[in-house]
């Protein structure tokens, strides 16, 4: 083992792993603004409005990320006139723009599913009670629904962010330099695949407890009283099984 190299490597490695933690950080944001109309779309009795919510989060759920990143990044060459006509071509062609986006597309899925079976899982007696009390329909799921939703689906939200961060490692192939893609460019240089490669892991796993370490946190604090609920504990364990990929 060459800790001479893993020491070096290092400040290199932690560079690019700022690029994945800010990667990560965007694609939360933009993918839970994009998710949220989705998931109410998704729950909504109007075939007009489940119905391509429903095609959407089918196909993302059911391509592999590297297919969309490929298709995103490569494949928009093919219509270079047409980005070029709209004036969107200046950010199709940046590596950064087509991983947020990509990366923006499928967590949006993901999370959107999640948030629909967490609106579903919301206690039907809460609703009654709210449309006994003269709510409208955008008040139920602006003051009842929404808010408990997003407490039930915060254990699977947790779990959707940890792939997430994971599959950040993918935009390497693009050329981006972020955590892998310094690990890939070292190995590259000095054959040394273990030392490379173990450190790269080392950093992703520290990364990774710290999200759940904070996602505990926040767990913690907002579902507090589902001990004393037993059929809100039920639903929160239905939930975590959304997230399997």
């Amino acid at each position: 083992m060459d800790f001479d190299l893993i020491w070096t490597s290092l400040p290199q490695l932690l560079k690019g792993s700022l690029l994945t933690v800010e990667i990560t950080a965007v694609t939360i944001l933009t993918g839970l603004v994009v998710a949220i109309p989705i998931a109410l779309m998704r729950v909504s009795k109007n075939p007009l409005l489940w119905g391509p919510a429903y095609g959407y989060i089918f196909f993302i759920r059911g391509t592999p990320l590297l297919a969309q990143i490929f298709l995103v990044y490569y494949g928009s060459g093919q219509f270079r006139d047409f980005f070029d006509a709209i004036g969107l071509w200046v950010f199709f062609r940046e590596p950064y723009f087509a991983a947020i986006l990509t990366l923006t597309i499928n967590t949006s899925a993901y999370t959107a599913e999640i948030l629909r079976g967490a609106i579903q899982a919301v206690p039907r007696g809460d609703i009654e009670a709210a449309r006994a009390m003269g709510m409208s329909r955008i008040l139920q799921f602006r003051r009842i629904i929404l808010p408990q939703a997003f407490r039930l689906a915060l254990p699977a939200y947790g779990n959707e962010i940890i792939l997430l961060f994971q599959s950040t490692s993918l935009v390497s192939i693009i050329t981006l330099l972020d955590l892998t893609g310094i690990a890939r460019i070292i190995a590259a240089r000095t054959f040394k695949i273990y030392e490379v490669y173990l450190t790269a892991g080392a950093i992703y796993l520290i990364i990774t407890y710290g999200i759940l370490w904070l996602f505990n946190r926040v767990e913690w604090r907002m579902m507090r009283h589902v001990g004393d609920h037993p059929a809100a504990a039920g639903n929160v364990k239905k939930l975590d099984v959304v997230t399997v990929r």
